[in-house]
């Protein structure tokens, strides 16, 4: 991806909605965002404003009703589904609240995943060492469900930076942990994306997550607004 002096993550007049009851009901209206390379965005916000929805949509998840989403460069809103898929598997990282471990790999085999999936070599090697470096050397050979909540994030955020990504999306990653466990993981994943120069996007409700951010946005009335000083 070449982005060259180009925000990283550019959006125009995005908008989104759903229909349910014969009606619409929209989620985001003409959004307007730029993120730059190896900046560290906090999305604040109660469940159900729309952040995952926006993280979604800068990941290619999803497409808007209107607007532009650009990645690096890349138009994603004018990309068919393949191209999409292609594009987060080579450029983005994801780190979910419910880890999203596959249960029948052991947790070496997790975070060569994305390694193997773009036909990379020295996969083995680079989910060791990323192991090491959350921690978790010793349990390379076990299975999530042998692992402790934290230690299954660490985890999840080893295999988001194990290909490399330029961009990171962190949707609610400490939602699912107690507090003091979660807070050591948002460190890690944080100090890691930054030692990294990785863009980082985090959605949460949490407002010691929001502060970690570089800036603090919040989507208020379907749009986004940036948050000054600490919120409130």
């Amino acid at each position: 991806m070449g982005a060259g002096s180009e925000p990283l993550v550019q959006l125009r007049g995005v908008s989104k909605g759903f229909v349910e009851g014969g009606l619409l009901h929209p989620v985001l209206e003409g959004v307007d965002l730029d993120v730059a390379t190896g900046e560290i965005v906090t999305l604040l916000g109660r469940s159900g404003s729309g952040k995952s929805t926006l993280l979604n949509l800068i990941g290619g998840i999803d497409v808007p009703d209107a607007g532009r989403v650009v990645i690096g460069g890349t138009d994603m809103t004018r990309a068919g589904e393949r191209q999409r898929t292609l594009f987060r598997r080579r450029h983005i990282g994801f780190v979910f609240q419910f880890f999203n471990l596959l249960p029948t790999l052991t947790v070496e085999e997790n975070v060569m995943l994305p390694l193997q999936l773009n036909g990379m070599e020295g996969a083995g090697e680079r989910a060791r060492e990323l192991l090491a470096r959350v921690g978790l050397e010793g349990r390379a050979g076990s299975f999530p469900d042998r692992l402790s909540g934290g230690e299954q994030q660490r985890v999840a955020i080893a295999r988001a930076l194990a290909h490399d990504p330029e961009l990171i999306l962190a949707d609610e990653p400490t939602g699912n942990l107690d507090a003091g466990i979660g807070l050591e993981v948002l460190e890690l994943l944080c100090g890691l994306a930054g030692a990294a120069g990785k863009t980082l996007l985090i959605a949460t409700h949490s407002h010691e997550v929001a502060e970690r951010g570089d800036r603090i946005l919040r989507i208020v009335e379907h749009d986004l607004v940036e948050v000054s000083g600490r919120p409130a």
